[in-house]
């Protein structure tokens, strides 16, 4: 069978195939066509086609081919070409589009969104919408950092010093971890909202400080967040105002497929932030997050907060998104073509196939039939009841609350003691208690900033030991007395074999796991 890539309308930057991503279909069998010029917006020369083994073509023998993948829906001009039996792949948005099926059938073609993959984990790498999501979030905070009046890392010059920015992200899906991750590495301060309970680890895990909702959060059942009620929604719009508020920049990301974005931040939260603070309405494309973002456009409001509402923040890096969309029907295709002979089989009974289905060969497929997923770990059956599991928590809880009441009074008794052989010591000796004193803190420091890879947990406590007696007996193998300096000397070998001893066991344990 013949796939062909056309080039896609003025002013979409992406192409559906990268050469990278002709060279997997050629593997899978399939004859590859392109349209002349179809990759120049997004780097790919022509040349660079041909080189990866497609045939250049008109676009008239692109929309004739049995497979058609492209970015965008086509126009109808370009679907009266497709011969009844074809397919066509493409971001479709018929969650958006009301009719596409009943359109679309009619022509006796086989159309799949790739908008529409479900979000179960073997979808994952035909997911276009989370990859585009991906490189939405990275372009968000550069777009923040470009129009932002100082640097996001926190610096002590010879001028002064200059505090960090601080980044606030509203929703922690895809989009938002991209943009945690970019800010954070940035040098950023970041804090992070979501109203699925279950991510505040996972922003956690990226750098990030978690700012829940004042307000009973449900689990996501379908890879969305939960819609919010009436009184929910106020009073997480109301913890929205407040850190924006402390905020230099804000990203939004409240964006589901299909419907209108809700308002978090109104007039009067934008009001209140600071002046050159920048807004990314990372939802624009379906109205914005914000009360006053323009989709599109970038507006300053008259207390100068900018509030950028560009539609397609993955479309500024072209070249990366095309290669990651291709990327992602590459995988579609393999999954499509088991016998890898360029036969391309539409599995109805697979259900990322039946999620993404249109239309098949005349018949309206859509909306398919709902795939429940949640974000949330499942519940095992015969486990333990609700019940059980909080009369464990507060078990481990209260245990936790006896081991450190165990430490405090440890560290009283510690410090009784010490303080008692000071005030029974003759007042000669007292200085050696500064040394004891001195080689503790010092030899912690030593041995604790040395990189964790270079010894084991067990081994890095043995050096710490081992660190504050050498630094001891180093500061008291000059004394006069001939059984300190003895003493000190014996000291100093036998802490010395421990930590070089083991440097040299963690390396060879280490040795183990290299190839």
């Amino acid at each position: 069978m013949r796939i062909a890539v056309p080039r896609e309308r003025e002013g979409q930057p992406l192409v559906a195939a990268a050469p990278q991503t002709v060279e997997l279909l050629i593997r899978l069998g399939y004859e590859v066509l392109v349209e002349r010029g179809a990759g120049l917006r997004a780097s790919f020369p022509d040349s660079l086609y041909e080189d990866a083994g497609a045939s250049l073509v008109d676009a008239h023998s692109v929309w004739a081919a049995d497979v058609v993948i492209a970015v965008d829906t086509p126009n109808e001009e370009q679907l009266a070409v497709m011969r009844p039996g074809a397919t066509l792949i493409a971001r479709l948005a018929p969650q958006q589009t009301p009719g596409l099926a009943e359109s679309l059938a009619p022509l006796g073609i086989t159309a799949l969104a790739m908008d529409a993959v479900p979000r179960i984990s073997r979808a994952q790498a035909m997911d276009v919408l989370s990859s585009q999501a991906n490189i939405a979030g990275y372009r968000a905070v550069v777009e923040a950092a470009n129009r932002f009046g100082r640097v996001f890392t926190g610096q002590v010059t010879a001028a002064g010093k200059m505090p960090p920015a601080r980044v606030y992200v509203i929703g922690a899906g895809v989009a938002g971890l991209a943009a945690i991750g970019t800010a954070n590495s940035m040098g950023a301060l970041v804090s992070a909202t979501d109203v699925r309970p279950e991510v505040a680890e996972q922003v956690e895990s990226m750098g990030a400080s978690f700012v829940p909702l004042p307000t009973s959060q449900g689990k996501s059942e379908d890879g969305y967040a939960k819609a919010l009620s009436t009184e929910e929604a106020a009073a997480a719009n109301a913890l929205y105002a407040e850190q924006a508020a402390k905020s230099d920049i804000v990203i939004t990301t409240a964006n589901i497929p299909g419907r209108t974005a809700p308002i978090l931040l109104d007039e009067d939260a934008i009001a209140g932030m600071a002046p050159g603070s920048i807004i990314v309405d990372m939802a624009a494309v379906n109205g914005g997050n914000c009360a006053l973002t323009v989709p599109g456009e970038v507006v300053t409001t008259a207390n100068s907060v900018t509030i950028i509402g560009y539609v397609d923040l993955a479309g500024h890096l072209p070249t990366q998104a095309s290669g990651l969309y291709g990327r992602n029907v590459a995988n579609l295709l393999e999954l499509m073509t088991p016998g890898r002979d360029g036969e391309l089989v539409v599995d109805l009974d697979d259900e990322i196939v039946r999620g993404i289905a249109v239309s098949v060969e005349g018949s309206i497929m859509w909306p398919p039939p709902p795939i429940r997923v949640s974000a949330a770990p499942a519940k095992v059956a015969g486990g333990p009841s609700e019940q059980e599991l909080a009369e464990e928590a507060a078990r481990r809880a209260a245990k936790e609350k006896r081991a450190k009441r165990t430490g405090l009074i440890g560290l009283i008794l510690a410090i009784a003691v010490f303080i008692a052989l000071i005030l029974v010591t003759p007042a000669a000796a007292t200085g050696h208690y500064i040394v004891l004193i001195l080689a503790v803190i010092l030899g912690f420091y030593v041995i604790s900033n040395v990189t964790p890879a270079l010894h084991t947990p067990l081994m890095s406590v043995t050096n710490a030991i081992s660190g504050i007696i050498l630094i001891g007996a180093i500061s008291q193998i000059g004394d006069p007395h001939p059984l300190i300096t003895g003493a000190s000397f014996v000291a100093i070998v036998l802490a010395s074999v421990n930590i070089f001893g083991g440097f040299a066991v963690t390396h060879r344990m280490l040795a183990m796991f290299r190839k």
